[in-house]
């Protein structure tokens, strides 16, 4: 899947879809469960199932309630090429992710309703290495969405820690969207992080674009 330029409304589809991940989506799996990660789809997000085999997803403008006798849809008030677009970047930052993920010491990608980025960590807490590696799809720092490398010890000096905002790394969605190949640019961006913070980088699979 490649990355477009994006459409005029998606900022104001991705504060939406922000807070009904927070206020709608996540709850549903939190009041049963305690948990709140949610995951990237290629449709927007949606909870694991959870209860019965409850769960609840956002599938581009639309609300989906899923259960074992079928599911019932209700309508987002919400730009359909701005949802599109948003559920496009998750899906591209999730499978770089899931690739990336084969790392040192790493944990499950969840999407994070407060921050509404899609992210792991990796890397040895004891030696200083543990960092966050992720995709947010925008904040107040960053109109646009970027992926980024987040230190838990804050980032060696040099020029691959470039983040605005943050103690870490970026790389935009611009520059992301320019690149040949973006699946490879990405894998690089964050391979050429994880090894400065001496962390193991997962050798790399065919790429789709290639």
């Amino acid at each position: 899947m490649a990355l477009e330029p994006l459409p005029p409304s998606f900022a104001q589809a991705r504060e939406a879809l922000h807070h009904l991940a927070a206020s709608v989506v996540s709850p549903a799996r939190a009041r049963v469960t305690g948990r709140i990660g949610l995951r990237p789809t290629a449709g927007g997000f949606d909870t694991p199932p959870f209860g019965d085999g409850q769960r609840v997803r956002v599938d581009g403008a639309e609300l989906v309630f899923e259960n074992p006798d079928g599911e019932r849809r209700e309508p987002i008030d919400v730009d359909a090429a701005g949802a599109r677009a948003l559920g496009e970047f998750y899906a591209f930052a999730g499978d770089v992710l899931e690739e990336l993920r084969e790392a040192d010491e790493a944990s499950k990608i969840q999407l994070w309703p407060e921050h509404f980025d899609v992210a792991f960590e990796a890397g040895s807490e004891s030696e200083g290495r543990r960092a966050n590696y992720g995709g947010s799809p925008g904040d107040e720092h960053h109109p646009e969405p970027y992926l980024y490398v987040g230190p838990w010890t804050g980032p060696p000096e040099g020029e691959l820690w470039n983040a605005v905002g943050f103690p870490g790394a970026e790389l935009g969605y611009a520059e992301l969207v320019a690149a040949h190949d973006q699946r490879a640019a990405a894998l690089e961006f964050f391979r050429a992080r994880m090894a400065a913070l001496g962390g193991h980088a997962p050798r790399s699979r065919p790429s789709a674009q290639q």
